[in-house]
């Protein structure tokens, strides 16, 4: 079988290919090897899928497909793309097709009083923000805010989610510029047109400087703080501590009546090291802490010992840093320059990034591996957009510019959209995109 152009050119050789498919039906073509025009390109291939598809189903509606040649995706025409990578054309080649990634629908912004400064979508039963007005907020979704966490003297720097799915209620946390941690409880089944407004059940005194990054264990007992004091900071989350470190309790009174009960603790231990701002810590791992510091370095922490492991120098002050990708084990950074870096820590002897995405214009703000993909991640950047990353190739997937200004975080929610903050005082989930 032959595919023609829509033109009457056809001053080009032809190839036999095979379209293939991990998809389920309705996105599988018929395997027979057909001969195509060699100078076809990502687009061109779609098309050819798209009328393929068609003949199977007349009531098919086209939609932009991806392609993988030896596991790369392609980004050249197949006759460059083949040339580069000393593939022969002389047998039927084998092209497997994806839905492309990216976003399929924007949604309405949900507006803050102030910048979204972070944002963690972790939850898929909510959306967590804090802003420099110095509020939490939760999002059921696009416009709909359920409550309102306050308390906190200053901007809140960042949030994390860190049980969301137990009978007892959510507990979540914050990080401000005032140096304290608050935890908060509220129940996400709450559906109300009208957010409630919360104050926190613990409130965590310890750093000496603005309180820069948290985030939770896994086992949800704990979480870590990295701050401008160049420390980070473990802390108990239980209601109450055994460990001697609650320094008192306040009770607010409303009508006579005791309706909350906040208690005030210390950290349990500090890890040391750093020389400068510690503004960013992940906690993927039981006894493991990753941390990215404005002294240029990623370094991972043993959390019985205290002691720093292992350390990787950048040469650039580092504003992010998240763990995932294959084995859950490649370490993704930047900061100061528009340069997403990814390290393979299991490969010795090396400080030099495997990977290295250089399409963003500034600084990068945050990154983020999807939670079931170890090929995909995202960044955002102070030039304002949101990047889809795919390992398989160099060129970003999806360029996201909803934004107006510098784009301050970013995060996956429910595995197929994207929500993102910043200077606009916006939070913008952008849906349906296709992770396979």
């Amino acid at each position: 079988m032959e595919i023609d152009r829509e033109t009457n050119e056809d001053n080009s050789r032809r190839i036999q290919v095979r379209f293939v498919t991990k998809l389920k039906a309705p996105y599988k073509v018929p395997t027979a090897a057909i001969a195509i025009p060699s100078d076809l390109s990502r687009l061109g291939l779609s098309s050819i899928v798209n009328k393929l598809l068609q003949a199977v189903d007349s009531e098919w509606k086209t939609e932009p497909f991806d392609f993988l040649i030896n596991g790369e995706l392609v980004r050249l025409s197949l006759e460059q793309f083949l040339l580069v990578k000393g593939i022969s054309a002389e047998k039927i080649l084998e092209i497997e097709y994806i839905r492309v990634v990216a976003p399929r629908k924007e949604e309405e912004p949900s507006p803050h009083d102030d910048w979204v400064s972070a944002v963690d979508g972790s939850s898929p039963r909510f959306i967590l923000t804090g802003c420099y007005d110095g509020l939490g907020r939760v999002w059921k979704g696009a416009g709909w805010c359920t409550h309102i966490l306050e308390g906190h003297n200053d901007a809140i720097s960042s949030v994390s989610i860190i049980n969301s799915e137990g009978a007892g209620g959510v507990t979540v946390a914050t990080a401000s510029k005032d140096r304290t941690l608050r935890l908060w409880k509220f129940d996400a089944v709450d559906s109300s047109d009208h957010p409630a407004r919360i104050r926190a059940f613990k409130i965590m005194r310890g750093h000496n400087a603005s309180v820069h990054s948290v985030a939770a264990k896994t086992s949800g007992d704990m979480v870590c703080s990295g701050s401008w004091d160049c420390t980070i900071n473990l802390w108990q989350t239980n209601d109450s501590d055994t460990d001697g470190d609650v320094v008192s309790i306040k009770k607010r009174k409303v009508n006579n009546k005791a309706k909350e009960s906040q208690s005030e603790s210390e950290a349990v231990s500090t890890l040391v090291g750093h020389t400068q701002c510690v503004s960013c810590v992940v906690w993927p791992q039981h006894e493991t802490i990753y941390s990215a510091s404005w002294d240029h370095s990623v370094r991972r922490w043993d959390v019985e010992t205290g002691k720093d492991l292992s350390a990787i120098f950048c040469g650039k002050v580092l504003n992010c840093i998240d763990i995932g990708g294959e084995g859950a084990a490649l370490i993704a950074a930047s900061g100061s320059d528009p340069i997403l870096r990814i390290w393979d820590p299991r490969k010795p002897g090396t400080s030099a990034p495997v990977f290295q995405f250089s399409s963003h214009s500034s600084w990068i703000s945050a990154c983020k591996w999807h939670n079931t993909s170890s090929f995909h991640l995202l960044s955002s950047s102070y030039d304002g957009k949101v990047m889809l990353w795919d390992l398989r190739t160099a060129w970003p997937l999806a360029i996201m510019d909803t934004h107006k200004e510098k784009v301050l975080c970013a995060d996956w929610w429910k595995g197929d959209n994207v929500v993102s903050g910043g200077v606009d005082a916006q939070l913008r989930v952008s849906s349906d995109i296709s992770i396979q």
